[in-house]
């Protein structure tokens, strides 16, 4: 394309950035990537009385934890008024629009009586031609004044070609009784003077598209292209609402997933190259077009996911995985000062958890002493029969010199052979005592990555425990 090309994310601001917005930025912003173009970040926030500056801080916090990054922007419609009107004030000389004084009662008896006969609502345009004379100060609006006859046809580069005729539309209101523009008509001259060439969105806008069209003709400005993407559905089919899974992009930080997990299971819903699953940020960039965008909705499904964070929790750098992990154990609030590096735990732990939230619950007990053994694990492996392998392991364990991850290897392994019995008679004791639960990595990295002093107090209490409930017998 030899055109310079410009996508836009438009939010507006009021909530969360949800995985559906998230989506529809992604597909924005890997457009311009992929063919090297701008992205720009636009927040919506004409509707005054529903947007909040902490919507607009969660919306910049999931774009930012994605690592989506604009180009420019964010630009605010409450801040452009002036560009609006004055080009509004020139539609009124021009023609192109026109003042409107009906009342809000014959608006309603109009729309009523309409109904009445089927038909659908829309104003009939009686202050179109009016001339009637009107003193300055008189309540009005301004509406476009939208072709009567013929139709706009626009090709979408994801449904194809859509025509509505004209007939359907009727005069929309661009500037209210109070003075300030309405949200389609802002959309436009945004989209115009910020010459985006691609307008991807969700299908719920596709209506506002041929009026949105209409009054870029009047200007005389470039029309964009359109793509509306389907919607999502939930894990169980229905619209995705808060009740099935439509969390915002910060629950899944929360949840413990990782920003590569969340982008490549979005890019997927509702794009595909082949076979392949697993999408790099730069695959992503190479490979994505419009045309392989489907039509159909796409359902949300958890457990997929689960699975790509599993995938990248155990193959994107563990220097970076730990990153992540950092701000969970911070949110759990515990210290991992003193214990083995987070990067060892990313390693350690990263083939059992899905998610950073259970890694960070799962290596509590490699930094912080626990206050009693899990009750389960404790009944079934600290029991009298293991005492003898606990007291020669502990022997064995203290009387390492070099504390290598070979070295405590052997002496739970000799521990075994000495006593001749299988090294689940040894290993799952010393687990419960070391860990205080009955699952961990391979106890010897376990034991490893806990350390020497450590492990030794862990086993003498639970030798004690072990006493204790011989004592009770």
């Amino acid at each position: 394309m030899s055109m310079k090309i410009k996508t836009r994310f438009a939010p507006s601001p009021t909530g969360d950035l949800h995985v559906g917005g998230a989506r529809t930025a992604l597909y924005s912003w890997l457009f311009a990537r992929h063919f090297g173009g701008e992205f720009v970040l636009r927040i919506e926030d004409t509707d005054l009385e529903r947007s909040t500056q902490k919507a607009i801080d969660a919306i910049m916090d999931g774009m930012n934890w994605l690592n989506i990054d604009w180009d420019e922007g964010p630009y605010f419609q409450t801040k452009r008024f002036d560009r609006y009107n004055s080009v509004i004030d020139e539609m009124l000389t021009a023609g192109t629009a026109y003042k409107c004084y009906c009342s809000k009662e014959r608006l309603e008896t109009l729309r009523e009586e309409q109904m009445a006969r089927g038909e659908k609502a829309r104003y009939d345009g009686h202050c179109r031609d009016s001339q009637c004379s009107h003193s300055a100060d008189e309540p009005h609006v301004v509406r476009f004044r939208n072709p009567l006859d013929g139709s706009v046809i626009f090709n979408d580069q994801i449904r194809g070609p859509i025509e509505i005729a004209n007939q359907e539309l009727d005069d929309l209101i661009i500037r209210r009784t109070d003075g300030s523009p309405t949200y389609n008509f802002c959309v436009v001259i945004d989209d115009w003077d910020m010459e985006i060439t691609h307008v991807i969105r969700g299908e719920d806008h596709i209506n506002n598209t041929p009026r949105q069209i209409n009054i870029l003709k009047a200007l005389g400005a470039p029309v964009p292209e359109y793509a509306h993407v389907s919607m999502i559905l939930g894990d169980d089919g229905q619209k995705l609402s808060k009740r099935n899974g439509a969390a915002s992009v910060m629950q899944y930080r929360d949840a413990g997933y990782l920003p590569e997990a969340l982008l490549n299971y979005l890019v997927r819903l509702g794009w595909s190259h082949g076979d392949q699953e697993i999408f790099s940020i730069d695959d992503m960039k190479q490979l994505f077009t419009l045309d392989a965008v489907s039509k159909s909705a796409s359902a949300f499904n958890t457990e997929k996911l689960q699975w790509l964070n599993h995938h990248y929790i155990n193959h994107l750098p563990p220097e970076y995985v730990a990153v992540h992990l950092s701000w969970h154990i911070h949110e759990q609030g515990f210290n991992t000062q003193n214990g083995p590096q987070l990067v060892e735990i990313v390693k350690l732990l990263g083939e059992r958890c899905k998610t950073l939230k259970e890694m960070a619950q799962s290596c509590r007990y490699f930094y912080e002493e626990f206050d009693e053994f899990d009750a389960d694990a404790a009944k079934k492996h600290l029991r009298p029969v293991a005492k003898e392998p606990l007291e020669l392991v502990r022997t064995k364990l203290s009387a390492i010199s070099d504390w290598t991850l070979e070295n405590v290897h052997q002496a739970i392994e000799n521990t075994a052979t000495e006593l001749e019995v299988g090294m689940g008679k040894v290993g799952m004791p010393l687990r419960v005592a070391v860990t205080g639960c009955g699952q961990s990595p391979g106890v010897d990295a376990t034991v490893h990555a806990i350390g020497q002093t450590r492990s030794l107090t862990r086993i003498d209490r639970a030798l004690a425990f072990i006493a204790e409930r011989e004592a009770q017998q």
